[in-house]
């Protein structure tokens, strides 16, 4: 598996590349004109990942100590032949306790059969690569403009291109982020993080630093001899959280643990993070803020570990990341149903560009992904602590991060009393119930909206353990905030529409669902027009689940236009609390309103293909454009709400309906629908799908496919080391799996050639753009091909300077009107995809995708292909066919295909999904008109004014003595602290109101009617000095 972290000032993503390639990013940094004692710089960070050879990580099933992991290990490798053998010593923090792993170098020429013992040991869970991390920090104080990424490679392969370089006025920068969010009304109730343990995994702070005024303790993860931030980064998130001075943090009497899992030169391990999280959990961390990301949610013993985090009661707050503004771009663990995970927004509540949208992509292509960012906060222009005192403003979702991290401390703080009842899931629902929602901002870019802390204060207070989802309600009408469900009604016949909703268990780290989810439809509101099939999590641990919902329309609602009312109702059960004898339960229900139509004609209705789309990760799936050096992968998903979101918008203001398709060519209706759109796809085909595409367009079906750049030289020229197979990776496919496509179009005579194209070129008043594209080498004689004068790509990458020099006139646009019956359907190809996606867009062709469809769904054929059609073959580009590379590793990470002997094979076409629709409990009661209103975000106690709280300076413990600073202080791991003293307010708020309207009302009548002052001779007098003294003596 591939993998990769992300660690910066504001984003450090770490990309899978060539050891010898290096890559830069830069961050925004604003100067305030409020601040002083300000310092400003802004960041280059300079990364890399490097292979650290023959060691492997090897994770146990349990915890055991140093002697019986060494037995395990040498059990297994003394009988499978390996020599050369040892586990590595490690020296840290962590030590002397049990752990869950090992780092073993084995050193023989012959590996797999040392690896296979380990994997197949029954006390191993898996057995994956040690790697090293590598990032240089470079702070540089000038006047600055981002530029974007730019690559330090020797080859220069990889180079980036610049964005987001326009300049705009901004509102003036607060000189306290502390003050933005009113935590100084909890400081002055006495909440000030007192009680509470905040990790934070970064670079090290200085145990001297002015802003703090307890660091609790600093560990040293690294192979350095200091515990000291030599590079700022660990200083500034820090000093978020928690500086008493100058910038101040949230939480200022919060217990600072600093970790220290980066070496001044940047260099970092998997083990050490491992080793880090392990302390974490034994020291009862209370919050953790993760400064790392990534696209990588398949990194098992990462993601693991911080399910173990999670379960062990640590809240982990991480960034969202820094991608956007495109979709689809959300980094793990920030992703995870457990984790907080915060997008940035500016101070003008406007979500920032670099903030990185959702979906999550795990559940692509079958499913559809759940709704991240969880909320939003400021992440632009904040100010933190610098290194050597003073601040400095830096701007990203890792700054945001601290922030939500820093209110959580406080929240935590000032709810010691509650016990157990606070937990990771009832943080997370009470700053998700309490988050404001930002107007005209969609839940993939807001989440559930912008902190507020004073509100998810109040909720805490009154907590009542209890289960909640996310989204809390579904409504396919609602614009915007319900995009893009809301951009399509629904109809009868269409594929259904999954809703992926999380739930939040409050009651315990781990539950169920019983007696299964019950849909009850609305008999006033038309709710029979529905139906509704739920699948959901066996389940729910960490502290949460998942539950997809599948919409569909009845058959009784074919002709039916309006609204379609009803609800979801879930009751999940956990264990008994602590001194409870009966289970906890929670019953939850999910609005429903969908709005319906007739189904639309045929013509109007396209289907996208989701099912033969593959991306990073698991797999090394390249980037479709070779120009994009600074992102080599491919880890989007290919989705129409993702990196496709442009294009799906344009065909719906076309008044076309786009469905999507996440199973095999054998399990639609073709006749339902006019056009079945390909864009991109990597995936190989099942020879039944060929066979019955091939009968679909004999039968009316017309197709549009979207090809990439497919050539064997350049697939080995974009290679990489994988750093946990210890091997080169070629691509297995390039940008489209082109010998698959030709398989499925040999039937009319059509194929794509080998060779790779780019450049610029006209279609009469449209600016075409070739990115990295592939070429037709043949088609049908009666069709109409349009060529573009362009430079051979794949030449230029390997260095032949003469051919990449010269001007190609390729065939890139073929349409045909197949005849095998008199009602045959079309078949249109384009060798690029670029102008469609939006990942790295540089000239959208949205336009030819609407001609297109006007040929295909009106087989009418737009003026602007026939005024270019090609009139001869001659001199054209010539190419050979191409063929799947020798040794390639699809079937590793295909649907489609299955290994034998080293050899790939189709496997069995699996059945088409069958969704059982849940029997509907109907009801004879009504819908408010505004489901996000009438919910009551989570079903609390009364709302209760919030209290004082005299915290004492020393914390007793549950038998009532005072403890020292070396106790645990934590209330959620089942102690109990004494009585929390509340000081009650006693006055008539009333009385206190008339007072105050009193007040104003005399003010106003002063301000009216008290006489005029007469101006007195004096003051003329002043008035002249005044006017003398101006007047130059000279």
């Amino acid at each position: 598996m591939i993998v990769f972290l992300y660690l910066s000032v504001f984003t450090f993503v770490i990309r899978a590349s060539d050891p010898s390639h290096n890559e830069i990013s830069t961050e925004d940094n604003l100067e305030s004109p409020l601040c002083c004692n300000l310092t400003v710089d802004h960041v280059e960070v300079e990364y890399s990942s490097k292979v650290v050879e023959n060691e492997y990580i090897v994770m146990f099933n349990g915890y055991y100590k140093n002697q019986a992991r060494a037995n395990y290990i040498n059990t297994a490798l003394n009988t499978s032949g390996v020599r050369k053998w040892k586990i590595l010593s490690r020296e840290n923090p962590a030590s002397d306790y049990p752990s869950d792993f090992d780092v073993v170098i084995i050193e023989d020429t012959d590996k797999n059969a040392g690896l296979s013992a380990l994997t197949n040991h029954p006390t191993i869970k898996t057995v994956t690569a040690q790697r090293m991390v590598l990032r240089t920090l470079k702070f540089i104080n000038d006047n600055y403009v981002r530029r974007g990424r730019t690559s330090l490679s020797k080859s220069q392969f990889w180079q980036a291109t610049g964005r987001h370089t326009s300049r705009r006025l901004l509102r003036a920068i607060p000189r306290q982020i502390t003050s933005v969010l009113q935590a100084d009304s909890l400081w002055n109730m006495g909440v000030t993080g007192k009680g509470i343990k905040v990790a934070i995994f970064d670079t090290g702070l200085s145990k001297t630093h002015p802003h703090f005024r307890k660091i609790k303790e600093r560990t040293n993860w690294t192979n350095e001899k200091t515990y000291d931030d030599g590079l700022g980064h660990g200083t500034f998130v820090a000093g978020v959280i928690a500086s008493s001075k100058e910038c101040l943090g949230f939480a200022p009497d919060s217990e600072l643990h600093i970790f220290r899992v980066f070496t001044n030169n940047q260099v970092s391990y998997t083990s050490w993070f491992l080793d880090a999280f392990n302390y974490a959990i034994l020291k009862k961390i209370n919050v953790l803020n993760l400064s790392i990301g990534g696209p990588d949610f398949k990194d098992h013993p990462f993601v693991d570990k911080v399910w173990e985090l999670t379960a062990n009661r640590v809240v982990m707050v991480s960034a969202i990341g820094n991608d956007g503004p495109l979709y689809g771009t959300l980094n793990n663990p920030a992703d995870q149903m457990d984790v907080i995970g915060v997008g940035g927004i500016n101070f003008e509540d406007q979500i920032a560009k670099f903030s990185s949208r959702g979906m999550t992509t795990w559940e692509l292509p079958q499913g559809y992904g759940r709704v991240k960012p969880d909320i939003v906060t400021y992440g632009s222009a904040v100010r933190g602590s610098n290194i050597k005192g003073g601040c400095r403003v830096l701007s990203g979702t890792s700054v945001a991060s601290p922030v939500v991290a820093g209110a959580v401390t406080l929240l935590a703080s000032g709810v010691l009393h509650r016990g157990d009842v606070i937990n990771p899931a009832s943080i997370k629902q009470a700053l998700m119930a309490s988050a404001r929602r930002l107007p005209g901002v969609n839940m993939f870019e807001q989440g559930h909206g912008k902190l507020n802390l004073m509100k998810a204060y109040q909720i805490l207070s009154s907590y009542k353990p209890q289960a909640s989802l996310s989204p809390s309600y579904i409504d396919l009408s609602e614009c915007p905030y319900m995009w893009p469900y809301c951009t399509q009604p629904l109809y009868y016949g269409s594929l259904p529409v999954i809703v992926n909703v999380t739930i939040l268990n409050g009651l315990g780290v781990s539950g169920v669902i019983v007696n299964k989810p019950q849909w009850h439809p609305y008999s006033p509101q038309h709710g029979q027009m529905l139906d509704i099939a739920i699948s959901y999590s066996e389940l729910l641990w960490p502290w949460s689940g998942w539950m997809a919902v599948s919409l569909s329309v009845a058959a009784e609602g074919a002709t039916y236009e309006g609204l379609a009312h009803g609800h979801i109702s879930v009751t999940v059960e956990s264990p008994p609390g602590p001194g409870e004898t009966e289970a906890r339960q929670s019953t939850v229900t999910l609005p429903i309103r969908a709005k319906i139509i007739p189904t639309p004609p045929k013509h109007k209705r396209v289907l996208w293909d989701q099912y033969h789309n593959l991306r990073y990760p698991p797999g090394y799936f390249p980037r479709d454009n070779l120009k994009v050096k600074n992102d080599p992968l491919d880890w989007n998903g290919d989705h129409i709400h993702t990196n496709f979101k442009d294009m799906y918008q344009n065909l719906r203001n076309a008044g076309y309906y786009v469905e999507v398709l996440g199973s095999p060519f054998t399990c639609f209706d073709a006749s339902q629908y006019g056009t079945l759109l390909i864009v991109d796809p990597e995936e190989e085909y099942f020879p039944e799908e060929i066979s019955k595409l091939k009968r679909d367009v004999d039968a009316g079906l017309s197709v549009i496919v979207f090809a990439d750049w497919y050539n064997e030289t350049v697939m080995k020229k974009v290679k990489f080391y994988d750093e946990n197979t210890r091997q080169w990776w070629m691509p297995d496919t390039g940008g489209s799996n082109i010998p698959a496509l030709n398989d499925l179009l040999a039937s009319w005579g059509i194929e794509f050639g080998d060779r790779v194209f780019e450049g610029n070129f006209k279609l009469n008043d449209h600016e075409m753009y070739y990115a990295s594209g592939t070429s037709i080498r043949k088609f049908p004689k009666e069709g109409l091909v349009i060529s573009a004068n362009l430079h051979d790509q794949g030449a230029q990458m390997l260095g032949e300077t003469s051919e990449a020099s010269k001007v190609h006139k390729v065939p890139v646009l073929g349409l045909h009107q197949t005849k095998s019956t008199e009602k045959s359907g079309r078949i249109i190809i384009y060798g690029d995809s670029n102008c469609i996606d939006a990942s790295h867009l540089e000239a959208p062709c949205y336009w030819m995708l609407d001609a297109m469809l006007e040929y295909t769904s009106t087989s009418h054929l737009p003026s602007i292909f026939q005024d270019n059609q090609l009139k001869n073959w001659d001199n054209v580009a010539t190419t050979d066919v191409p063929v799947r590379m020798d040794g390639n590793r699809l079937y590793r990470y295909s649907k489609v295909l299955e290994g034998n002997l080293g050899e790939s094979q189709a496997r069995p076409l699996p059945q088409c999904p069958h969704l059982v629709w849940a029997h509907p409990i109907p009801l004879n009661v009504s819908a408010p008109s505004n489901l996000y209103q009438s919910q009551k975000l989570l079903s609390l106690m009364e709302d209760v004014a919030l209290p004082t709280l005299n915290i004492e300076n020393m914390i007793k413990d549950a038998s009532g003595h005072e403890s020292n600073e070396d106790a645990d202080l934590w209330m959620w791991r089942n102690k109990q602290l004494g009585q929390v003293a509340y000081q009650n307010e006693n006055f008539n708020v009333t009385l206190s109101v008339l007072v105050l309207l009193s007040v104003l009302v005399f003010c106003y009548w002063v301000r009216l009617y008290r006489p005029k002052p007469k101006k007195r001779k004096i003051c003329k007098r002043l008035v002249h000095f005044m006017q003398c003294r101006r007047m130059s003596t000279v």
